[in-house]
């Protein structure tokens, strides 16, 4: 059985987005950013939702080609291209760079995907990451909280209908004050 994993950049008021999407107050220090290349090196299968792939693939395929690409964005940019990577939306019809379009019951389809041989898998995208919170797929949270306040936007965590109970099995200090931790909830 696969690992499944939820992780992205959060504010301390735990917003992944700020008002309008804006992502800005979450651009990582240089240790941070190899931290999550890193993980997308190891990882086995990604999950997008639509609108979370829609901002992925509109850069990471040409950001390698982009004058004054640092070293650390080609390869970031490289190992995004070759993750193989499954996209659920209803509303786009086509995805290009090693990855499948789902237009089905995503949990159905993230419950077989967890069921299957091979290497972790990570969610990515608050509505798709909150269906498979609710069903209780998530086995891992990763959570990449920045010292910045954004009164709002769009939350890293749903509404449950029950409680799901945690073990931390990791925390790291980045610079700038960014701080890692790591979760795994107790079956």
């Amino acid at each position: 059985m696969r690992k499944l994993t939820f992780g992205m950049n959060l504010s301390l008021d735990g917003y992944i987005a700020a008002p309008g999407d804006d992502l800005g107050w979450s651009v990582p220090c240089d240790e941070l950013f190899q931290w999550w290349s890193d993980r997308v090196g190891a990882t086995g299968l990604a999950l997008y939702g639509r609108r979370l792939w829609e901002t992925m693939s509109s850069h990471w395929p040409t950001a390698d080609q982009q004058p004054g690409a640092t070293p650390a964005e080609i390869e970031y940019a490289r190992r995004w291209m070759d993750m193989p990577k499954v996209v659920f939306s209803s509303t786009i019809s086509t995805v290009d760079w090693n990855a499948r379009l789902v237009t089905g019951d995503a949990v159905s389809e993230i419950a077989r995907l967890k069921a299957e041989d091979g290497g972790p898998m990570d969610i990515a995208g608050a509505t798709l990451a909150a269906a498979a919170m609710r069903a209780g797929l998530i086995d891992e949270y990763v959570i990449v909280t920045h010292p910045v306040l954004v009164g709002g936007g769009t939350p890293f965590f749903t509404p449950l209908d029950t409680w799901v109970n945690l073990t931390l099995v990791e925390t790291r200090v980045f610079p700038d004050g960014v701080v890692l931790t790591r979760y795994e909830t107790r079956r």
